[in-house]
Parts: C-alpha cells; sequence; structure tokens
C-alpha cells in the first residue's frame, strides 16, 4: 500500500522547558532517529526546523509555547500544541522526566493527533492587543490585596475602615482615620493609601488603552457591549481569546470552551451529577460570569437573559441563585457568539438568536 505522501515521515516531540528544551525525533515506524536537548531560544529551534523540513513537531501547551509554535511554522513544520490537562499519559506518569514526556509526545503524535486534543494558539496580535487587558487585571487585583490588607488591619484595632468604590477608598479612609481621632494611625496607613491610589492611576490608564484598541482594530467588540452588563473589558477579552468567530460552527459550543457546561461521568446505569468543567480561559470565564451577576441583579435591566436567570433561580434547591448566574454566563457567552457571527443588533427580547 502507497503511504499517504501528506502523512509527516518524521515527528518530533518537544518537551518544553525554561531553559532547555528535551527533543526526541522518531520516525514514522516508532524508531527513535535522536533523542536531545537544545537551548530555549529562536536560533535552536530554528535548527532543528532546518534540520527536519516538513516535519510534524508536538509541544505541550504552557508559558513559551505560542511563540515556540509560531516560531517552528514559519520553519515548514506541522505543529500540534498538546492539551496538558488532556495528556494522563505525561501527568500522571509515574517515572516522570522531561526525556519521557518528549518520547510519549512524539510516540502520540505518530498514532494519533486527537489523542493530544490539540488546541490552536492566538495570534500574535492578539496576544498584544490583550497585554492591557491582562495587566489591568494584575493592578485590580494588587489594589484589592493592599484594601483587604489595611481594612483587616484596622478592624484588629477596632475600626471599620467605609465602604466604598477602591477609587475613592484612600479619600475615605484618611477622613475616617481623622474623625476617630487615630492620627497616629494615618503615617503608617498613608504608604499603602498612596500605592492604592497610584494603582488606580494605572488602572485608568490601561481602561484608556484598552478603549482605543477596541474602537481602531475591533468593532465587534462595539457589537458586543450593546449588552447590558457586558463592558469594554468583556467584549474584548471576548473577541480577542476567540480571535475567529467562525472556529465554532455551532454557536452553542463556545459554552464547553469555555468550561461552563457540567463534566460528564457515566458509565453503565451511573450517571452523576458533576460541577462545571471549568477547562478553557479562566479569565474569560470569570469576566461572563461577572456580567451574568450583574445583569441577575438590582441594576441588571429586564430582558430575555433576566428572565432566563430568574427561571432557574426560582427552581429552589440548593445553590439555586449560583446555578442560574452560570447557566446566564454560558447563555450570554452564545448569545456574544451569534451576535458577532451574524453581525446582528443585540434586543432584549427576541428568541430568535441560538441559546445555550
Amino acid at each position: 500500500m502507497k503511504k499517504d505522501q501528506t502523512t509527516p515521515q518524521t515527528v518530533i516531540g518537544i518537551d518544553l522547558g525554561d531553559k532547555k528544551h528535551a527533543v526526541c525525533v522518531m520516525n514514522q515506524a516508532g524508531k527513535i532517529l535522536r533523542e536531545t536537548s537544545i537551548p530555549n531560544n529562536a536560533a535552536s529551534l530554528k535548527r532543528l526546523g532546518g534540520e527536519f523540513p516538513a516535519a510534524l513537531a508536538v509541544i505541550e501547551v504552557g508559558t513559551h509555547s505560542p511563540w515556540i509554535s509560531r516560531l517552528l511554522k514559519d520553519c515548514g513544520l506541522t505543529v500540534l500544541v498538546a492539551n496538558a490537562r488532556k495528556v494522563k499519559a505525561i501527568y500522571a506518569n509515574t517515572r516522570k522526566s522531561d526525556r519521557l514526556d518528549a518520547v510519549i509526545l512524539a510516540r502520540l503524535g505518530r498514532l494519533d493527533p486527537e489523542l493530544l486534543h490539540p488546541i490552536e494558539h492566538n495570534s500574535e496580535q492578539a496576544q498584544r492587543d490583550l497585554l492591557p487587558v491582562k495587566m489591568r487585571d494584575t493592578l485590580v487585583r494588587q489594589r484589592t490585596a493592599s484594601i483587604t490588607s489595611l481594612r483587616g488591619s484596622m478592624k484588629s484595632l477596632g475600626m471599620r475602615l467605609p465602604s466604598c468604590s477602591s477609587a475613592s477608598f484612600p479619600k475615605q479612609a484618611r477622613a475616617m482615620l481623622g474623625a476617630e481621632g487615630r492620627h497616629d494611625l494615618l503615617p503608617i496607613a498613608e504608604p499603602i493609601l498612596l500605592s492604592i491610589e497610584c494603582l488606580s492611576k494605572q488602572i485608568v490608564a490601561y481602561d484608556k488603552i484598552i478603549e482605543e484598541t477596541a474602537a481602531e482594530r475591533y468593532p465587534a467588540a462595539a457589537r458586543l457591549r450593546e449588552i447590558p452588563g457586558v463592558g469594554p473589558i468583556t467584549s474584548l477579552s471576548f473577541v480577542l481569546m476567540i480571535e475567529n468567530a467562525d472556529r465554532f460552527s455551532d454557536s452553542r459550543d463556545v459554552g464547553a470552551w469555555l468550561g461552563l457546561v457540567p463534566r460528564r461521568d457515566q458509565s453503565g446505569d451511573s450517571d452523576k451529577q458533576m460541577p462545571i468543567s471549568k477547562a478553557g480561559n479562566r479569565y474569560l470565564r470569570r469576566l461572563l460570569v461577572q456580567s451574568a451577576q450583574y445583569i441577575l441583579g438590582h441594576f441588571g435591566p429586564d430582558c430575555d437573559l433576566k428572565r432566563y436567570g430568574h427561571r432557574i433561580a426560582a427552581r429552589g434547591g440548593k445553590a439555586a441563585k449560583k446555578r442560574a448566574i452560570i447557566a446566564m454566563a454560558r447563555k450570554l457567552s452564545v448569545l456574544m457568539l451569534a451576535l458577532w457571527k451574524q453581525e446582528g443588533t443585540y434586543e432584549p427580547f427576541r428568541g430568535g438568536l441560538p441559546v445555550a
């Protein structure tokens, strides 16, 4: 039987590391041609790609996998990025090592690439445009941690600092410390209050960059912002992380991609009720959950999404509201993708768009 000419003759398993990569080169018969390690730099990877043109390279998803996968593709290789959560043969191996991981990646790529549950990285431009969103999130978490720390410290001294927005917290805290006659505590709290003010200014600067990026390069994000509770950060993150609206043939599939559908553990007559899978991007999932919380809350306007959430919450039972929020987040993701694909206009009361 004549061998399929489209099948790569060589498979390269690469276990990525921060300083060096373990490499296993294998032919289609399963014979190991070479085992080595190379430094983690572009020159070494280009040399490897030049030695084995048109080979299939198999790497595991990680910090370095986005730029390395693009570099190897530019060298003419076919690249598969394995989903680390799915490759149990690697993370559950009792004799785990970088060398053995590279061998396993090569063997799985040679036998059946679908066993790797390959993922597709975003483009370099999308990664760059996501940087302000990620850096802003880091600053927000730092600001929240600072405020929480100061509140806890003052509470142990019998003082409750005011409940207010993060941006106005330093001003309110200074006023309360002065009003309570605790001027001795103000010099101690002042450095952290100044850092909170500085963080707030930098967050506002990132907000401006995010608004400008969405307006200049991603018109689809503006359409998604028509949905109540979906702001510039959520809409831009959704567009950038999915990048291509046509990657899902069915809009309902985006819920599973984001990990907003229940896990399944079925065997024989047993079919357990499981929590959501939490697969996919954690940050985007958190943004959608926050948007769903807003819609279901007091300030969310009346719409199909809100009524849908209320129907689920009304069923009662343990954690009914939590289930309603997750269901709304899943439905919201489907609605957003449908609006993007169809280039439609958001209508608060409409049953025509696909639902989760």
